[in-house]
């Protein structure tokens, strides 16, 4: 996905046709969720998938501190063992994510370890597509939540994503998820308009400098107001040369910041809106050189916006019937590189938060010496995970929609 724009992905990937996926991603603003409110079984669980784009360092995010391998490999990238937020005697959570090392202390975090799948592929685009369709073996033509909504009657608002452009994974043979845009959240709170407006505004008996300032200023705030009325009128399909809205990198994401993006889900759970599944995403993971600090700014952004959700839904009924399942299309290789980063690599956790899930380890952690052609051994397939969500959070047969997966993830709810 390097160089091919989020559009070009869902169609070049094959994930059902450009009539669905159209359907899905124009038809509904966030009011049309809204006016389901009250429609669905207050008993009902709700799935929220959090992507990170670009493949996340999961050695760096969950870090085996205490296995020599991990300095060895990475000794300039390595965490020291005073740094980490300890996790146990062996593990500890990259120093950016306070907030889910508090929840992992008091129960509220799990960790599946080492998830991946056979043949591991380090395409951006092609490992995506293998984690949106749950068929590694083969390209897929629809997204796995995609499946699920063709079996529960195909209403969009069912699986809602917050990004610019349907994901495949939302893509199913006869219907489609809704991508209801987020626009106008999480703004910077700026000046109150009158004190702009008494900038702009020059005062009897001012100077020639001042008045002149004044003047320059009034002029910026008529381009501001020029720019963003074009920016709002702006047709999304031709506000970009190639039609297409661009993500926050190359290997996708949403631009608008996560936590708007969570917000929006709150408080259509907060409603009791129909939605199933939402759909949201932070890009940026693609940490070829000078990753150490990048990252941490990214997981600090992560950290933020999952504690303030999970604390959030903690307080109401519906709430506490969210689980947050979060993950990336692959982890980095185990050796750090020459420019202080890390290249593509293979299996990686999958965390999960929720008031249902049960806190702790899932899984064997994989290997750091015995590699796959320098890459980690996957000990957990994410289909295991897939079927798990589906038939405990989502309550469907796993079934139909992951070809007769038998797999699971035991006792993780």
């Amino acid at each position: 996905m390097d160089t091919v724009t989020r559009r070009r992905f869902l169609l070049t990937s094959g994930v059902v046709g450009a009539g669905a996926l159209a359907a899905g991603a124009g038809a509904y603003r966030l009011r049309d969720l809204l006016d389901t409110a009250g429609d669905r079984d207050p008993q009902s669980q709700t799935l929220v998938l959090v992507t990170l784009y670009g493949g996340n360092d999961g050695l760096n995010t969950v870090i085996p501190y205490g296995d020599p391998a991990y300095q060895t490999a990475r000794p300039e990238l390595a965490y020291p063992d005073n740094e980490v937020r300890r996790l146990d005697d062996d593990f500890g959570l990259n120093p950016a994510l306070e907030g889910l090392h508090q929840r992992w202390s008091s129960g509220g975090l799990a960790i599946v370890r080492g998830v991946g799948y056979p043949k591991p592929d380090r395409s951006h685009f092609r490992s995506m597509d293998i984690w949106h369709t749950a068929q590694p073996d083969r390209p897929g033509n629809t997204g796995w939540l995609g499946r699920w909504l063709d079996r529960t009657g195909g209403d969009p608002r069912l699986a809602v994503s917050f990004e610019p452009v349907l994901p495949p994974l939302l893509a199913g043979e006869r219907s489609a998820g809704a991508a209801v845009p987020v626009t106008g959240r999480k703004a910077t709170k700026g000046l109150p308009a009158e004190t702009l407006k008494a900038f702009e505004t020059a005062e009897p008996g001012d100077s020639t400098t001042r008045a002149r300032a004044a003047a320059c200023f009034a002029d910026l705030r008529s381009v501001d107001d020029m720019i963003r009325q074009v920016r709002d009128s702006a047709d999304p399909d031709t506000a970009e040369p190639d039609g297409e809205q661009a993500p926050a990198t190359a290997t996708g994401g949403a631009r608008t910041p996560l936590d708007a993006q969570l917000d929006l889900v709150a408080q259509c759970v907060e409603a009791g809106v129909s939605t199933r599944v939402f759909s949201v995403s932070l890009g940026g993971f693609d940490t070829h050189a000078d990753e150490k600090q990048l990252q941490a700014v990214l997981l600090g952004q992560l950290d933020r916006a999952l504690t303030g959700f999970a604390d959030r839904m903690s307080r109401t009924e519906a709430g506490r019937k969210v689980v947050v399942a979060v993950y990336s299309e692959f982890g980095r290789r185990v050796r750090a590189n020459a420019s202080d980063g890390t290249d593509h690599g293979t299996a990686s956790d999958v965390l999960l938060l929720g008031a249902g899930v049960r806190g702790g380890w899932h899984g064997a952690p994989p290997s750091l010496t015995e590699l796959d052609d320098g890459d980690l051994k996957y000990t957990t397939d994410f289909r295991d995970v897939y079927a798990t969500l589906l038939e405990r959070v989502l309550g469907t047969d796993p079934g139909p929609v992951l070809a007769d997966w038998r797999g699971r993830v035991d006792k993780l709810f």
